[in-house]
């Protein structure tokens, strides 16, 4: 084979090697994704869960279920985050 040839045929097996790295990241990286979505959607009920509390609860309970609340929202809108970058 000549010089360019063989330079060609290293890098078709550098790129088979990258795609081959790649296609197990992105399996492992959906399979992350669907785990914590699973995660992030039991929290989201919890969120509706609270907000209802909220609507038809007393104004005594609402303080309490505001700083949980708004931990719960910062920690779905992270969680919403790892996963866009994810995918």
């Amino acid at each position: 084979m000549s010089e360019w040839s063989d330079k060609f045929a290293e890098e078709v097996e550098e790129l088979r090697r990258v795609r081959d790295e790649l296609r197990v990241q992105m399996h492992l990286a959906r399979q992350e994704a669907k785990e914590r979505w699973d995660h992030l959607e039991k929290r989201w009920q919890s969120l509706e869960a609270r907000l209802k509390v909220v609507r038809e609860g007393s104004r005594e309970s609402l303080g309490d279920i505001g700083e949980a609340g708004k931990a719960l929202v910062e920690e779905i809108k992270q969680g919403y985050r790892h996963v866009r970058s994810l995918l």
